[in-house]
């Protein structure tokens, strides 16, 4: 049986025709939703600026005046921590002229930011303190030309932040993404990810449209082919089955494999609070619009993705231990290179991707597998947010 999407495509010889799919297969986005900068513009203002974004480790704000800047959407956001030991979050600019406050992506300042531009000065909660011929300015509310608020959060040891007026609710769009997976709104809990230390932190430079990324997060499909060290660890990812996908289901090791490193062989102290369920078990969660969670029993991995360009992504995954595995200086090789080498490799599948997105041949797109099925949920769900359709 046979069934058309309601395209009329034309062939990769350029000859029209209805695009007729047997039922097992669903459409693709077209190949010009990873190429587009006017569709990548609208992701940008409908998805990354108006729901929760996870944008630094809260540990990189170690103590008051220590910042980071990030991309958030169209926006440069900077992220610092007051003088009484609270998360702050800014836009990055300087209510001035419009001159970006801090140009560097991190760093640590006294008591103040600085504009380089013309001297206004704001101190840690964003308040305008200072500026050239400021007393001759009495009528000037200093708040109200602070810098610009953003919405903050923390949790699991991260800094997330909002830009929309009215964000929404924390508690539904991420701690419940969270809870829906696991199928238990307290098994993250039992990781006590915010009392983890930071092992290892690695930055990928990906030339490829964010969508593609996720995409290749959520399936496994793809994983007999290309990650040979993972499936060693997984063996019911050789199957091409997306099981990490099912409520509640962590992907069991090995008979023969004793942790979740490169070669299989022992990890580190295990996480005291983990249940016998969690247990040799590996668990993968998408948290929209930019965060994968990745759970084992001897640490947590955890992916942050920033979209710059609608062919760039950075992706920053931090390797969270034990705080005593770390302070101890203990090995971390192994268990880092398993998931560095799973990046790599995924990163440049989604590489090869993105190069042909504007082929003829994926004028329309491709195709989704049955086990690659919950993809088209997530399709349908960027379209409906950003407001994009067949013809973008």
């Amino acid at each position: 049986m046979t069934t058309t999407t309601g395209i009329t495509p034309a062939s990769p010889n350029g000859s029209a025709g209805a695009r007729v799919l047997p039922d097992s297969l669903m459409p693709t986005l077209p190949g010009h939703h990873y190429t587009d900068p006017g569709i990548f513009a609208r992701e940008q203002r409908y998805l990354f600026e108006q729901m929760w974004f996870c944008a630094v480790r809260s540990a990189d704000l170690g103590r008051p005046g220590a910042f980071r800047t990030v991309p958030v959407g169209g926006e440069s956001v900077l992220v610092t921590r007051s003088r009484g030991g609270a998360v702050r979050a800014f836009l990055n600019i300087c209510r001035h002229r419009g001159a970006k406050l801090c140009t560097e992506p991190e760093g640590e300042v006294k008591r103040s930011f600085q504009c380089p531009y013309h001297a206004w000065t704001y101190d840690l909660d964003g308040k305008l303190i200072a500026a050239p011929n400021l007393t001759s300015m009495p009528d000037i509310d200093r708040t109200e030309h602070g810098l610009v608020r953003v919405h903050v959060r923390e949790w699991l040891g991260y800094v997330w932040v909002c830009l929309a007026d009215e964000p929404p609710s924390f508690e539904d769009d991420v701690i419940g993404a969270v809870s829906e997976r696991l199928g238990d709104a307290g098994a993250v809990d039992r990781y006590a990810v915010d009392s983890l230390e930071l092992g290892r932190r690695v930055t990928y430079d990906v030339r490829a449209n964010w969508k593609l990324i996720i995409e290749n997060f959520m399936e496994c499909y793809h994983c007999a082919t290309i990650h040979p060290e993972l499936t060693e660890v997984l063996p019911e990812f050789a199957d091409g089955f997306a099981a990490q996908y099912y409520v509640g289901h962590g992907a069991e090791f090995g008979h023969d494999v004793s942790g979740f490193t490169v070669d299989g062989g022992d990890g580190l102290d295990p996480i005291p609070g983990i249940g016998t369920d969690q247990d040799r078990r590996y668990y993968a969660i998408t948290v929209r619009p930019q965060v994968f969670l990745n759970l084992v029993p001897d640490h947590v991995i955890v992916h942050r993705m920033y979209p710059t360009a609608v062919d760039r992504t950075r992706v920053e995954c931090d390797w969270l231990y034990l705080p005593q595995v770390v302070a101890e200086g203990r090995d971390l090789s192994r268990s880092v290179e398993l998931f560095h080498r799973v990046n790599e490799q995924d990163f440049a599948a989604c590489e090869r991707c993105h190069v042909m997105m504007g082929s003829r041949a994926y004028r329309h797109g491709g195709v989704l597998v049955p086990s690659e099925h919950h993809i088209g949920e997530f399709h349908a769900w960027v379209r409906e947010r950003c407001g994009t359709d067949e013809a973008g």
